[in-house]
């Protein structure tokens, strides 16, 4: 019985029949299209992980203090961390380089760093047209964290009420 089942199947084509069906409930259905050139763009989580930033204090002063943790939890080896002491004894980054090409925006850097220094934006609209464009130095990190700043602060302050 279930050859002979098979073979009406196969004759009368039930599979194409069954996704016919499929394509015809959805083809006359409301079709979800955003226009990104015009400017539609979709929503975006605050916990979204984008192009990092340096963050820096009120008063102006980086938020960096080297301890070189974010450098160690890097699954890609992408950060690269050099420092020195200032008068006061404190240290503070003096060069701190972030490669794109190897980052995986995994985000360990942002959840290793005690002072919250280094974040990830939710910029995602940025490009290279050589590998250079793509290595963020630490002056690039601290102008993407004062662009950026206002956003970072109210995505921290609904992180906080989340919890």
């Amino acid at each position: 019985m279930s050859a002979v089942k098979n073979y009406i199947k196969s004759l009368f084509l039930w599979e194409l029949l069954k996704g016919m069906r499929v394509t015809g409930k959805f083809f006359f259905t409301k079709k979800l299209t955003l226009f990104y050139g015009d400017g539609e763009k979709t929503p975006q989580s605050p916990r979204f992980r984008g192009q990092h930033a340096l963050r820096r204090y009120a008063n102006g002063e980086e938020r960096c203090i080297a301890c070189k943790l974010c450098e160690a939890v890097c699954p890609a080896l992408a950060i690269t961390i050099e420092c020195d002491e200032r008068e006061d004894g404190t240290r503070r980054t003096t060069r701190y380089d972030i490669d794109l090409t190897k980052c995986i925006f995994c985000g360990f850097c942002e959840e290793s760093c005690p002072v919250d220094s280094i974040v990830e934006t939710r910029n995602f609209e940025y490009h290279g047209e050589s590998k250079q464009d793509l290595l963020m130095t630490k002056t690039k990190l601290l102008a993407m964290g004062e662009t950026y700043e206002p956003q970072l602060a109210a995505d921290r302050k609904a992180d906080a009420a989340f919890r």
